[in-house]
């Protein structure tokens, strides 16, 4: 239940940044979640007061979810949609100065602003003794796994919005940098990432033979990199447009097995 609130937040706050904020709305909220406290309400803009609100209210309440002794998971929860928040306004400046970043520079923001190192603290937090603390921590730190899982989501993501078209309000793609900085067409572009996502699932299930004693922790980045390819399988897109994950949820929960 953590992981299905924290995708709403995560959502709203990535269309209010790409689309609905003006850039100074976006610092003032972005400012206001820095602080994270509920006097700071009087300076976010008036139709952003409520998430606002909900935000701060979503978390207390993941607090009361938790063993007393896991409240620290929650803070660094909250120190990750922090960090989330100033990705994306990083990303509205970019967009509000035309900025055209580096393939490298552009992986490197976008993928943290994919949310998977956030989602995959949400993953574990309420799971109490079954994820140690040692475990909880690892995965805190973004190891290599997270990072690798991060760039899987972020690259299948632009291939499918490459595909599907720019939105206005996003930031130039991993897709467009490749192509404008190798002087290449968008096939061998695809040709050249699809190897880099390659190369992010060896480092991915690399961890579960290196960190044998964080296993059920590993498992569940590894879960989420494997969501990311069920989303945005074949180019598609199914988490903008669930039409193309319906028939998979159909089967998985309504549709009886045969006997």
């Amino acid at each position: 239940m953590i992981n299905a609130k924290l995708i709403t937040l995560i959502t709203i706050l990535d269309d209010t940044y790409d689309v609905h904020a003006t850039i100074e709305e976006c610092r003032m909220l972005n400012a206001a979640i820095q602080s994270w406290d509920e006097r700071a309400i009087s300076d976010v803009p008036e139709y952003l007061k409520m998430f606002y609100r909900e935000l701060l209210r979503n978390f207390q309440m993941f607090e009361g979810e938790v063993a007393i002794v896991d409240k620290y998971r929650i803070d660094y929860m909250k120190k990750a949609f922090q960090n989330q928040s100033c990705y994306y306004l990083r990303e509205a400046e970019w967009v509000q100065r035309n900025h055209k970043p580096s393939f490298e520079d552009q992986v490197n923001l976008t993928s943290m602003s994919s949310a998977v190192p956030l989602l995959c603290l949400g993953m574990l937090a309420g799971m109490g003794e079954a994820i140690t603390n040692e475990a909880f921590d690892w995965v805190a730190s973004r190891p290599d796994a997270v990072i690798a899982g991060a760039k899987i989501g972020r690259f299948l993501n632009d291939i499918a919005a490459y595909k599907r078209g720019k939105n206005r309000g996003d930031v130039e793609s991993s897709v467009e940098c490749y192509i404008h900085e190798h002087g290449v067409t968008d096939e061998q572009a695809f040709t050249a990432i699809y190897s880099l996502i390659e190369d992010g699932w060896k480092t991915t299930n690399q961890a579960r033979f290196h960190h044998r004693a964080l296993l059920p922790a590993v498992q569940r980045v590894v879960n989420m990199a494997v969501g990311m390819q069920l989303y945005y399988d074949n180019g598609g897109d199914a988490y903008t447009f669930n039409m193309h994950i319906e028939e998979i949820v159909k089967k998985l929960f309504l549709k009886p097995i045969p006997t």
